[in-house]
């Protein structure tokens, strides 16, 4: 009977244990020899995301974060490598920060307004910090 052996890292476990009951966690699995000798295509952000990626403003992983304190909502999102965002309680990434605020409000909404990065900054921010970071060159 083939057996299936799954290692993670203790960074991984420790972020597992540490999810809340609503979070949505994602693990990819590879399945193969070495991982060392599996080729791995590099993952290329694309949408409305990867100029702000591509240019080191905004980084896989980060967790986004937005609150409407009258409308007692808040949602968390998590950036993937490829420029989509996973929001915490649902299954499938959206490909756009307004998608994604739109799951979580259940309204049409724009989601570079409303999606703060860790330091407080919105994804338009960075957007208007791309545009003149380029304008200058």
């Amino acid at each position: 009977m083939p057996t299936l052996s799954i290692h993670f890292e203790p960074e991984i476990l420790a972020h597992l244990a540490s999810a809340a009951a609503g979070d949505t966690v994602h693990v990819t699995l590879s399945l193969g020899g070495d991982p060392a000798l599996v080729p791995v295509a590099p993952t290329v952000p694309r949408g409305p995301l990867a100029d702000i990626m591509n240019a080191g403003l905004l980084t896989a992983g980060t967790v986004l974060t937005f609150r409407q304190p009258r409308a007692n909502r808040e949602g968390r999102a998590t950036v993937t490598a490829d420029g989509q965002l996973i929001v915490d309680g649902h299954p499938r990434p959206f490909p756009s920060p307004s998608k994604a605020a739109g799951a979580v409000t259940g309204n049409l909404i724009n989601g570079w307004t409303l999606w703060h990065t860790p330091n407080g900054q919105t994804l338009d921010d960075l957007r208007e910090q791309l545009k003149n970071k380029t304008a200058v060159v």
